[in-house]
């Protein structure tokens, strides 16, 4: 995928996944006003699932130059970003043939498996795998939040490494995230951001 930041004609989808707790709204947010920084018109979904801590969420961004429908049909995902291995895999089928899947290396039991109605699936990397060598990128974003000072920010670590398969700028990112982290956390998430996107754009 060109990472060219003039506007495209073809609407781009982004598909955010993960479960409660994990930031994936904010990420969804802080995507659009990247986005809408670049000058692209966007659309956001409502949120799918319950975005209580454990439960799983849901939600699409799309942006280009006209956005008519912010709705992610099956196959239709230029990129997933994944903030949990089994919410991955989960929706992995949303994901177009040449699409991308961005996925944080964590996975979070649900609540089915903890009140023990079910068992944890088994083999969720070699799952991952069948998609494509190429088509998959697994990150620790963890542990890069963890050395930007806060742990909280894997969100946005993952964001940095999503961002080298989406046509937006740098400082369109960086616009975003200061004027939608609070300033008590700002650095940390700044640090997390750059961290991963100096690393996959080197």
């Amino acid at each position: 995928m060109s990472c060219d930041t003039a506007v495209n004609e073809k609407p781009i989808t982004v598909m955010l996944c993960g479960v409660g707790g994990q930031g994936t709204i904010t990420a969804a947010d802080l995507l659009a006003r990247a986005a809408m920084n670049d000058g692209y018109d966007v659309k956001v979904s409502e949120i799918h699932g319950m975005a209580q801590r454990g439960g799983a969420v849901s939600t699409t961004v799309r942006f280009g130059k006209n956005v008519s429908s912010m709705v992610c049909d099956p196959a239709q995902a230029d990129i997933i970003i994944s903030f949990e291995l089994l919410e991955a895999v989960r929706n992995a089928h949303y994901l177009k043939n040449d699409g991308h899947i961005i996925v944080n290396d964590i996975q979070i039991k649900p609540m089915s498996v903890l009140t023990g109605q079910a068992k944890m699936p088994q083999g969720i990397h070699e799952a991952l795998k069948q998609l494509g060598e190429h088509s998959v990128d697994i990150f620790d974003a963890e542990a890069v939040a963890r050395e930007a000072g806060n742990p909280k920010t894997a969100n946005v670590a993952l964001l940095g490494a999503a961002a080298k398969f989406l046509p937006l700028s740098e400082k369109a990112w960086e616009k975003s995230i200061e004027s939608r982290i609070p300033p008590k956390t700002l650095e940390a998430n700044l640090a997390a951001f750059r961290a991963m996107y100096n690393k996959l754009n080197a």
